[in-house]
């Protein structure tokens, strides 16, 4: 009897969580059952963030005390801020931001300590100092001093300032706080099933989390929204748009930011991301962008069916705040440390190894000849 071979794990269950999901009725992705768009509109990230870490929205008290957590433990050891220092300036950020968890690991005293308070203890130290550590590199390839944290400034703000010097107008801001929002969990995706699959075998967190970003920088994941901005330097205009799109879909090229496994309809971020896209670029007075994305859209539309996804609009919007293309999928990161290290302390609650089988289709059993008969 032939094994169904399901390629790419397509359509297996492979456990269960209660971290998020996508509702098929509403079509929206859901964090503890809240939807993302809602959370959007009505939270801050450092309350989703603390709501995919602890399951339930803060009060006042409990945010209050979460983000004196994160500004405690904001700062990066002399070690890895001179490490990332001495990082080769042409390394892609996301292979700094791989390595700066895993030095984070080294020095950190409850590396080897799996149980549920040394890992959320853990959990928010990584997600305080990734930002800081990728800020610095963000400066110093540039031959720029390395701007420690400030306190008293907002998760958004704090990684503004640290790379730029200044916070922006609050406007932009808020669409900063919403693409992370965004970004913060999305189930069993590549880069958190990668994570519970280092967790199975009892692995520490910042191993699981190195994985998981070794996992996102892939282009077919994270590393989407960079190409998305590729795609548009190398359109340049809004007068090249149709011309472009219609000659990469003739040679079948494959078109970055659409598409989703899990959508049917359309990928539920996307809506509430464009909002804060078009309300940036106009507040930049920036048209071209906003005009090439909508032709290259309705042609995807028209000619295949294909909608967007949430990194066909977080790309163009963090070229327009400034950021550096390949640094796109490290802000990424410093969101998605959350869904991953809930992810991580729910695996270790009710534990087995992920150890799935494959189909043998190589030789068949061959007698080993000695060298001198070969």
């Amino acid at each position: 009897m032939s094994e169904d071979i399901k390629k790419g794990l397509l359509g297996i269950v492979v456990d269960e969580t209660t971290v998020s999901q996508v509702m098929p009725d509403i079509n929206s992705l859901t964090y503890r059952g809240y939807a993302v768009q809602d959370l959007c509109e009505k939270c801050s990230f450092e309350e989703v963030a603390y709501l995919v870490l602890n399951k339930e929205l803060p009060n006042k008290t409990q945010l209050n005390k979460f983000k004196k957590q994160l500004e405690e433990n904001r700062n990066i050891t002399i070690n890895l801020r001179e490490i990332v220092k001495h990082m080769p300036k042409r390394s892609h950020p996301m292979d700094v931001a791989r390595t700066v968890v895993s030095v984070m690991g080294l020095e950190d005293k409850e590396t080897n300590s799996n149980s549920p308070a040394a890992n959320m203890r853990k959990a928010i130290r990584i997600f305080a100092k990734t930002p800081t550590a990728i800020a610095a590199f963000f400066r110093s390839r540039k031959g720029k001093n390395v701007i420690p944290p400030k306190k008293k400034l907002s998760f958004s703000e704090n990684f503004f300032y640290m790379c730029f010097g200044k916070v922006p107008k609050k406007e932009i801001v808020k669409a900063f706080d919403v693409s992370l929002i965004l970004y913060a969990e999305h189930s069993f995706n590549v880069s958190t099933f990668t994570a519970r699959t280092i967790t199975s075998s009892l692995s520490d967190i910042h191993g699981a989390i190195t994985g998981a970003i070794a996992s996102l920088k892939g282009p077919l994941h994270g590393g989407a929204n960079e190409e998305v901005m590729h795609m548009f330097k190398k359109i340049k205009k809004p007068e090249n748009a149709a011309k472009w799109i219609l000659d990469a879909l003739e040679k079948k090229k494959i078109i970055m930011g659409f598409g989703h496994r899990v959508y049917s309809k359309g990928d539920s971020r996307v809506p509430t991301m464009k909002k804060y896209y078009l309300k940036v670029a106009e507040l930049l007075k920036e048209k071209n962008l906003p005009k090439m994305s909508q032709i290259i859209e309705d042609i995807m539309l028209e000619k295949k069916n294909i909608h967007p996804n949430v990194d066909y609009t977080t790309g163009p919007i963090y070229h327009l705040m400034g950021f550096d293309t390949d640094f796109f999928t490290p802000i990424f990161v410093i969101s998605r440390i959350t869904g991953w290290s809930a992810h991580i302390m729910e695996q270790h609650a009710a534990n087995k190894l992920i150890r799935p089988l494959s189909k043998y289709s190589g030789e068949k059993h061959r007698k080993v000849m000695l060298l001198n008969q070969r």
